[in-house]
């Protein structure tokens, strides 16, 4: 039987999502250590008429990690 990819992508989402808002439930324990990288300033083009803001910020803490080691367990037994 061959698996979805988009389940197993949908899940690993869901993992971030619930690893990031418990990770900021506990803002002071180890959960909430981590990396932030991406563009330090959005990037800007003003064309006149229209202005689009082009900007992606990635913060990868402890409980995103852990959220996404349980969404691929979780993955494997569906």
């Amino acid at each position: 039987m061959r698996k979805n990819n988009w389940a197993c992508f949908l899940l690993i989402l869901a993992g971030i999502v619930i690893g990031g808002f418990i990770g900021n439930l506990f803002p002071s324990t180890w959960l909430n250590y981590g990396q932030t990288f991406g563009l330090s300033a959005p990037i800007v083009f003003d064309i006149g008429i229209m202005c689009i803001t082009f900007g992606l910020t990635i913060k990868i803490t402890v409980a995103s990690i852990i959220g996404i080691a349980i969404a691929l367990i979780i993955y494997r037994f569906i």
